[in-house]
């Protein structure tokens, strides 16, 4: 039976919700917002839609966006409008086991609208090929030397393992000072799952390119290297990328610069080496938004980063001049599967207790992940 648009749909299979008009969907979202109030906060990532991200109380990166959620006081749930590693460290922050005693035992419910939307770079790098890479290691250089360094964007079992082994999180913002503190502890650094921030940021601190090289997981001889060349490596970048800021060239900035004279390229460190040498300034989503803020009126970007976030500056900064650096459009598919039928439909099952898309990391995971991330936290 069809279901009348007036009305709410029932909290069920969600091809109930898909072709609903949009101005339907909103207003359910909003009546949820309404009747829930702070026990329900909903997080959108900067890459997200404008349709969804509208109806988000937080905007911002997957850390900042956790941690704030953490803090709220009266939350009893999280709809998390991004990828899965994303609601996975919003479990793991609003579940501390300190939190969850101060609610009397109570978790916070964490769910994701749509349980396709991953992350193809965090995919890059399974627990089960880093456990088999530090073993492989192992019988090359004395691991007690090498450090573990997950960024972010990568699973809860992957933060997991580097608290296990002594290691520590990134995110894009404190890259630098991550590696600074590692190296203090230890002469390697295994960095995964993003090779070309690992690369970027131990180039800028002086580490010349012959002291890293590159695991491939998918290679069974020490993931393509001699072990003359990994004993010779202070920094072993694993083999992955993220789909979307790999699609930036060194020709995109030629072809802005020859056409934009005086324009300024700004982009996210997770672009390729050479597009960063091109670039005028480099820096994480939070460095690009503050970068475009604080320019003065009539300033050119050119920008590589993805494609909402740049058409969202665009709009809220009409008095510059701000373009997408590549000429093909390149945006998170993964971050795209979250749309306003699924972000309805989540909620409706979490107003009405039967909540679906749980995201729930077990307890030693999380314990683990923690430690990793407090390690990140101490860094200064």
């Amino acid at each position: 039976m069809a279901i009348p648009v007036s009305e709410p749909p029932p909290a069920g299979p969600f091809e109930a919700y898909r072709g609903l008009p949009d101005e339907i969907l909103r207003d359910h979202i909003e009546g949820i917002r309404r009747r829930m109030g702070p026990r329900l906060v909903i997080l959108g990532h900067h890459y997200q839609q404008e349709g969804v991200i509208a109806h988000a109380d937080l905007r911002g990166d997957s850390y900042q966006l956790s941690r704030s959620a953490a803090d709220r006081e009266g939350c009893e749930a999280i709809a998390f409008c991004g990828v899965h590693f994303m609601a996975e460290t919003a479990d793991i922050l609003a579940n501390r086991p300190d939190k969850v005693a101060s609610r009397g035992g109570r978790r916070v419910t964490v769910v994701l609208p749509d349980m396709a939307a991953g992350c193809s770079m965090a995919d890059m790098a399974a627990i089960e090929q880093v456990e088999d890479a530090w073993q492989d290691l192992g019988d090359v250089i004395d691991t007690s030397d090498v450090t573990p360094v997950t960024y972010i964007n990568s699973a809860a079992s992957l933060k997991a393992f580097c608290g296990r082994h002594g290691g520590i999180v990134c995110t894009s913002s404190n890259a630098r000072a991550v590696l600074d503190w590692a190296f203090a502890r230890g002469r390697r650094v295994l960095f995964f799952p993003d090779q070309h921030l690992g690369r970027n940021t131990a180039r800028a601190m002086g580490i010349p390119l012959t002291e890293m090289t590159v695991w491939n997981p998918h290679d069974p001889t020490l993931g393509g290297n001699s072990r003359e060349r990994l004993a010779g490596s202070r920094v072993i970048l694993w083999q992955g990328h993220c789909s979307v800021h790999a699609m930036f060239r060194p020709e995109h900035v030629d072809a802005l610069r020859a056409h934009v004279p005086g324009i300024r390229i700004l982009v996210h460190p997770e672009c390729s080496m050479e597009v960063v040498d091109k670039a005028n300034l480099v820096g994480s989503t939070s460095f690009i938004i503050r970068q475009v803020e604080q320019a003065p009126p009539g300033t050119a970007w050119g920008i590589g980063t993805e494609l909402h976030l740049v058409k969202r500056l665009e709009q809220e900064h009409p008095a510059q001049s701000i373009r997408f650096l590549s000429p093909t459009v390149c945006m998170c598919a993964t971050m795209y599967r979250i749309d306003l039928a699924h972000l309805c439909w989540s909620l409706e099952h979490l107003e009405r207790g039967r909540p679906v898309n749980v995201i729930r990391v077990d307890d030693e995971t999380a314990r683990w992940a923690v430690t990793a991330l407090e390690r990140m936290l101490a860094v200064r």
